[in-house]
């Protein structure tokens, strides 16, 4: 594979990571609310959850599955749905709620991840895209998903990040905060079903 392609990969890939979707926005939001040590079990579900759901993509891509892009067709409206629910949990959020504990746990985030249609066209799109011109052998194209997921996953803790950084802004200023961040999320449901 020549360079160019492997850093248009990179490139499209660290774009695609690092803007809003919902599993940084969902991680930004939950490390503001409950800080890094509650949020932990929700950020290692959203991590795991990539993970799988980038090898699903690969061998999705290998062409082992053909009942994929009937599941992707009713996952967008599943994962329409879910979402829209995050952003009115979140616009209507407040840090101050005893439920806290319940809410960042490691199911909710890796399950974000399965109805996350972003990152299933981010990995379908990234392998037809750069790599399958080159090869379509299952084990490279199974390490060319490992990146990706790797790359969101550092994106995602760059959110987390953010969120710690802004954290006592955030409890100051949490329901303009909580509702930029819950129209950004119904921007995503939007962008889904359009």
């Amino acid at each position: 594979m020549p360079g160019y392609v492997i850093g248009n990969f990179f490139v499209y890939s660290l774009i695609n990571a690092f803007t809003p979707g919902p599993g940084n926005i969902l991680a930004l939001n939950t490390v503001t609310n409950y800080g890094w040590k509650k949020g932990a079990p929700l950020f290692l579900g959203i991590f795991s959850g990539y993970y799988v759901v980038q090898m699903i993509c690969a061998v999705f891509v290998y062409g082992v599955s053909t009942l994929l892009p009937d599941v992707l067709g009713v996952m967008k409206y599943v994962g329409a749905i879910y979402i829209f629910w995050l952003a009115v949990h979140i616009a209507f959020g407040d840090p101050n709620e005893e439920s806290r504990e319940r809410a960042a746990s490691f199911w909710k985030g890796f399950l974000l991840q399965f109805v996350n249609v972003k990152i299933y066209l981010f990995g379908i799109t990234a392998l037809t895209g750069y790599v399958t011109n080159y090869s379509t052998s299952l084990h490279v194209l199974v390490f060319f998903e490992f990146v990706i997921a790797t790359i969101g996953t550092a994106a995602t803790s760059a959110w987390i990040g953010a969120g710690l950084a802004i954290q006592r802004i955030y409890l100051r200023h949490y329901r303009l905060i909580n509702i930029v961040l819950a129209v950004t999320l119904l921007e995503c449901v939007y962008s889904i079903l359009k």
